[in-house]
């Protein structure tokens, strides 16, 4: 959307104008402390393009049990039995790359009794590749139970698909303590497979819950699958989780990966969940030992959940593993109308309704040695090229969103075999994915998407091709996922002068994985505002941000949760910041660069004419109002002079801040939130704001 109302600027542009400007004195580069007499011009005249919705989104990788144990209410582990059933622990999980809570399953089944009362049965199994068969011993109890179960005080509802030959009594035993902390249930079960509904009254807290279905009498029982959800569930989903994801306000989630997708069989989640193989999940595995996916968030669980989140849907295709065909029938599952072959299926298994999902992503990362299908990336385009257009022969209305791997991308190390080119990337050559992607792909995509996970301590140096360790201030710190927004916007500006075109504006970016610090505490919170400065400086083609991952807005364990700081600062620019950003001139410029260009380090360095300040500003979509967002990372308050030219404001202004005891605070569970947006009105006439040490604060001036 361009704003058409004022004259266009763009980030480049407003800081070479700020230089020149005589009304405000000029400083010499990097002469500005915290002490310094900040002065910054606002121009509400000088408007920019339109900031997108969708940079307030997020991304949800459904690798391992990030999803199933966040926002999915199943309580219980490998309830489709992908292990056997017996006393032998299971592996230990491997290190993890990075943090990334509950990627891995931690829980089995072992059997009540001795082990050898309990066979898996591969011949005929109720689904994957083996079901329970429990041996009865008259009336020594057999069976098997699940431990470590979190539980709230509250009611369960699941279900059992069981079994049963000769003259088996089964029950099912929900155990929250000791003593008569428990509840049992009895089974009905015949010959022949079939569904028992399970209900339970659970009458305290616990994380060491237990499940028990046993047996007495003679023969034998199978069990097909278990479930067991908190009887609040919404259609399967956590209540609290989801009640926050609404509450957040995510304007889109891209999903279900991530690297997950690149072996990712849509059609294994689709149909009856009970029936939906159990499958290790290759991807994941990889770093982490056996991660189980039990398939049961599918399809249209998923979408059903970004319905209920009012969030709108991003899917990536498989481009690794996946074959064109599958990326047209998933198309025409998830859009095709009733009367389609795969719109009949999707209509079969209870969503009649196509889901109009608008925006795909054809391949994730595909530019990357690590990605499961990664070729030369001449092969790839033409691969790309299939896909697109038998997805275009589906639904020729549909978004289509692209890897990029732009050259600062690829010469950090996001891309392509490690020993494949020299250390820098070059445009136009072989390791250049995204010039690549539009010479070769032009006019089968609508965006190029772009990734970016900053390191807090390293730096890439252009001299050796590896990073090496940097100490860096705290305005330096955070400026970090700025700095590499910064650079892929160096990159675009490269391709708009090789591919002419570009400059059109209908390509856009979408950086729909980005992320910094994971520590989910106020410090982060600044680099997130930072970062959130220069996506609205690049409003013109940057189209689409999406945090990873879009559960880092909450902190959470398998029955609580509450919204994290890193949610607090999302809510506080996405609730209260403008959408038509106006030029900010000052009288402190950035300082200058301190490395060699390229890699990790833009042009010029990000942030505004302020330094240290980091001021951002933009009219509300009615143009009732001028917010001005000012980010200080530093630990020194600093008196900031504002001149609103353009803008008359009314006499009392509002402004939200988030306020923090400190740098570590954080928002846990079952304690007092460390991280709060806060409320103040201030007199809109001043033109001297004392912004305080570490402050994320939003000054709102109502029009007179």
């Amino acid at each position: 959307m361009q704003e058409t109302k004022a004259p266009l600027i763009s980030r480049r542009a407003a800081l070479e104008s700020s230089l020149a400007l005589g009304l405000l004195s000029a400083v010499p580069a990097g002469a500005a402390t915290p002490a310094a007499k900040i002065a910054a011009k606002i121009e509400a005249a000088k408007t920019a393009h339109v900031i997108s919705n969708l940079m307030f989104g997020g991304f949800l990788e459904h690798g391992g049990n990030l999803i199933n144990y966040s926002l999915w209410s199943e309580v219980l582990d490998d309830r489709k039995f992908y292990h056997a059933v017996d006393s032998k622990p299971l592996p230990e999980p491997k290190a993890r790359r990075r943090p990334m809570p509950a990627m891995m399953t931690s829980r089995k089944w072992v059997p009540v009794g001795p082990d050898e009362s309990v066979t898996m049965d591969s011949t005929a199994p109720y689904v994957g590749d083996h079901s329970p068969v429990v041996h009865l011993a008259g009336a020594s109890p057999r069976g098997i139970a699940q431990d470590g179960l979190a539980l709230d005080k509250k009611g369960y509802t699941g279900r059992i698909v069981i079994a049963a030959e000769g003259g088996a009594e089964v029950t099912a035993t929900l155990i929250w303590g000791k003593g008569s902390n428990r509840q049992t249930v009895h089974i009905a079960a015949g010959p022949e497979w079939k569904t028992v509904p399970l209900a339970f009254s659970c009458k305290a807290a616990t994380t060491e819950g237990r499940i028990e279905i046993v047996g007495k009498g003679n023969g034998t029982f199978r069990i097909g699958a278990v479930s067991l959800m908190p009887a609040d569930n919404i259609k399967g989903f956590r209540a609290d989780t989801i009640a926050l994801m609404k509450e957040m306000d995510c304007k889109m989630i891209r999903l279900p990966g991530g690297n997950f997708i690149s072996a990712y069989d849509w059609k294994n989640t689709i149909g009856d969940p009970d029936k939906r193989p159990p499958i290790i999940d290759p991807v994941w595995s990889q770093n982490m030992g056996e991660a189980v996916q039990p398939n049961d968030a599918g399809v249209d669980e998923l979408l059903e959940m970004c319905r209920l989140i009012g969030a709108e849907p991003f899917w990536c295709i498989n481009t690794g593993f996946g074959e064109p065909r599958s990326g047209a029938e998933i198309l025409e599952y998830v859009n095709g109308s009733a009367d389609t072959f795969w719109g009949a299926k999707r209509a079969a298994n209870g969503h009649p309704e196509p889901w109009k999902v608008h925006y795909w992503n054809i391949g994730n990362e595909m530019y990357g040695h690590w990605q499961f299908g990664h070729m030369d990336p001449e092969q790839y385009f033409i691969k790309h090229k299939l896909f697109a257009k038998a997805m275009r022969k589906v639904d020729p209305t549909i978004f289509i969103a692209v890897p990029g791997g732009f050259v600062d991308e690829i010469t950090t190390g996001q891309g392509m075999m490690p020993d494949s080119g020299g250390i820098k990337v070059e445009y136009g050559s072989h390791r250049d994915w995204g010039g690549g992607m539009l010479k070769n792909c032009w006019g089968t995509f609508d965006a190029m998407q772009t990734h970016t996970y900053p390191p807090e301590d390293t730096r890439f140096d252009m001299s050796v091709g590896k990073r090496v360790p940097v100490k860096r201030t705290l305005v330096e710190w955070a400026r970090m996922p700025a700095q590499r927004i910064a650079t892929m916007a160096d990159s675009w500006e490269g391709y708009k002068e090789r591919f002419p075109e570009l400059k059109e504006g209908k390509v856009k970016v979408f950086m729909d994985e980005w992320a910094y610090h994971f520590q989910q505490d106020y410090k982060g919170c600044l680099a997130i505002a930072r970062a959130f400065h220069e996506f609205f400086r690049h409003s013109d083609f940057i189209d689409m941000a999406g945090y990873t991952m879009a559960t880092a807005w909450l902190n959470y364990d398998r029955t609580h949760s509450v919204i994290s700081a890193t949610g607090r600062v999302f809510q506080l620019y996405n609730r209260h910041f403008g959408r038509i950003p106006v030029a900010v001139s000052g009288n402190s410029p950035t300082p200058p660069v301190e490395y060699p260009v390229g890699g990790d380090q833009p042009k010029v360095n990000t942030g505004s004419p302020t330094h240290p300040l980091d001021v951002s500003a933009a009219l509300t979509a009615d143009r009732k109002a001028l917010v001005v967002a000012v980010v200080n990372a530093t630990e020194t308050a600093s008196p900031l002079t504002l001149d609103l030219e353009g803008f008359a404001p009314a006499a009392t202004g509002h402004c939200w801040w988030l306020k923090a005891p400190g740098l570590d605070a954080q928002n846990a569970i079952g304690k007092t939130p460390g991280v709060v947006i806060a409320e103040r009105t201030f007199d809109a006439r001043q033109k001297v704001f004392n912004i305080p040490a570490c402050a994320v604060e939003l000054y709102r001036f109502e029009a007179a």
